[in-house]
């Protein structure tokens, strides 16, 4: 998952659709995972509990990219999953779109999240507000701070709350929904190591789609030191956390060091 700030939204027409969609059917969720024995439960847990309140059915399945922790364990059955070795986000995302055989279809919607994230109980719902109107859904979301100091908490407050524009701007991989038609067309996720988030939410704008830049569906995200990505989250979080002094802004760790 990235912060990647994203730049107000060029103008653009529509992508034109032929004929009324039908209403949606169901919701695919990816959640890619390296090495996330310890924090992939939790994830599943609240993925769970929202797929209750959904009004459709929700297939939930797990990428297990590489995985050497014994992540696998921690899956549980009616959790599908998918085998991948390719250290890559944006492949792993892609990959567990590609193994429900749903992409392109007019009538399923698309959901991805993180393994060190929890999403919300109305996560579902709350996406499939935008099913008639708009063609994906761009959220936000909240640090669950354990790891830094309050001065990083602060610097991070006031960085995220800046607007870019008329919406939030930013695009996490954590909090994304995207109808299955309008992946597909414009090709879905790229097998990048980081940024692929960014990366399918600038197409989709430039391919006109319409996009709702939702602030009120937020997920919860750990400030772990050890991210997975590289120039992701993580690692935007320990830049926040050297601040204009250079300081670590990391609990426990000594002045002058960056804990990785």
């Amino acid at each position: 998952m990235s912060d990647n700030s994203y730049p107000h939204p060029t103008p653009t027409a529509p992508a034109t659709r032929t004929g009324a969609a039908p209403a949606p059917s169901r919701i695919v969720t990816v959640v890619p995972a390296h090495d996330e024995r310890e924090l992939l439960p939790r994830c599943l847990r609240a993925l769970q509990t929202a797929a209750r309140r959904s009004p459709v059915p929700v297939r939930i399945t797990v990428v297990l990219d590489d995985c050497t922790d014994g992540t696998e364990l921690v899956v549980p059955s009616g959790i599908e999953r998918v085998d991948l070795e390719r250290r890559n986000v944006g492949a792993a995302r892609a990959a567990g779109f590609a193994a429900s055989g749903l992409a392109g279809r007019r009538d399923v919607w698309f959901a991805t999240t993180d393994a060190d994230s929890v999403v919300p109980e109305a996560w579902f719902v709350d996406q499939l507000t935008y099913w008639a109107d708009h063609d994906a859904m761009v959220g936000t979301v909240r640090v669950d701070w354990t790891e830094h100091d309050a001065a990083t908490q602060r610097r991070y407050d006031q960085g995220y709350r800046r607007r870019r524009g008329s919406v939030h701007g930013h695009v996490h991989g954590a909090n994304l929904g995207v109808r299955a038609d309008t992946y597909h067309a414009v090709g879905g996720f790229r097998a990048l190591t980081t940024g692929e988030d960014v990366d399918l939410v600038t197409r989709l704008d430039r391919a006109g789609h319409r996009i709702a830049w939702d602030e009120h569906t937020v997920v919860s995200t750990s400030d772990r030191r050890d991210p997975r990505a590289p120039r992701g989250f993580g690692e935007h979080l320990l830049s926040v956390a050297t601040g204009p002094g250079g300081g670590p802004g990391l609990v426990g760790t000594a002045a002058g060091t960056e804990d990785r």
